[in-house]
């Protein structure tokens, strides 16, 4: 199988390829078309993507997968409009993403992403009141709801120093979502945590998807989690990130994990991620 810089490939013989399914149809909320970026360090000016093309539709689970290093925090970076490309674009519910808005919230994987010295009501509830959203009172009342959400509730006076590391992604989950955004950006949200609560991390994203329906742009470098959480993965090259490929893929449980189909799509992902004569090489 061979790729075009920029350009999707769909394998449809992938048993779990569905790319004419519901959730595909009708008008992308987002779309990245064509696009490349490039950041400087000291001593280099860094290709970070190069000429990216995908579309997000409304509900889906979007994974950006790839190794360390292929630009997947760069593109959700951009799509927040903190890094503007250099070549293409991305447009947001047929707008141009041209600078940060509260349609997209990010969730970070560090821990320290709350205010130490607010409550967790009052962390939820700040962005709303900043942002001219809503009144005071309107904003705990937001902040309830989603806390409810994410089964927080009786921790809403707590300080972030009283909670556990999942408690707070909880928590920072919870304060993106009460902003109500178009799409959810979360970079690799769980990585930092130990494996049985990203375990249970990853099922109450899930659960919380099931009950919201919202749209997550989500980049993690695990294959497991892509198969887990995900509803389509895009497959980026090691660096610079370009299109591998695109998989719309079944819904997986973690009881699956030991099962054949998972373990044959977590094989096939390996193969077309880093193995440069099926992959087609970053340069095919």
């Amino acid at each position: 199988m061979t790729s075009s810089p920029g350009h999707v490939v769909r394998p449809v013989d992938d048993p779990h390829d569905r790319s004419s399914s519901p959730g595909t149809e009708g008008a992308p909320l987002l779309q990245a078309r064509g696009v490349t970026l490039q950041y400087k360090t000291r001593q280099h000016l860094v290709t970070a993507a190069y000429r990216v093309s995908f579309d997000v539709y409304p509900g889906d689970r979007f994974i950006l997968l790839g190794p360390s290093g292929c630009g997947k925090s760069s593109l959700l970076k951009s799509v927040g409009g903190h890094l503007p490309p250099v070549e293409g674009s991305f447009t947001l519910a047929g707008s141009p993403v041209l600078r940060p808005g509260p349609d997209r919230m990010m969730v970070f994987q560090e821990f320290d992403q709350l205010f130490a010295w607010k409550t967790v009501i009052q962390n939820v509830a700040f962005p709303l009141v900043t942002s001219g959203r809503c009144s005071t009172r309107e904003a705990n009342d937001r902040a309830l709801l989603y806390l409810s959400k994410v089964k927080l509730t009786k921790f809403k006076d707590s300080y972030p120093h009283m909670l556990s590391g999942g408690m707070k992604q909880r928590v920072a989950i919870a304060r993106a979502m009460a902003m109500e955004p178009a799409i959810l950006l979360m970079d690799e949200p769980f990585a930092a945590l130990d494996a049985l609560t990203r375990r249970r991390m990853q099922d109450e994203l899930l659960e919380l998807w099931d009950n919201t329906n919202f749209t997550v742009l989500f980049v993690t470098h695990s294959i497991e989690e892509a198969i887990l959480i995900g509803s389509r993965i895009l497959l980026l090259s090691p660096h610079p990130g370009r299109v591998r490929a695109e998989l719309n893929c079944d819904h997986f449980e973690h009881t699956d994990q030991g099962g054949d189909a998972f373990i044959t799509l977590q094989r096939r992902i390996h193969t077309m991620l880093f193995d440069e004569s099926q992959a087609g090489g970053p340069d095919a």
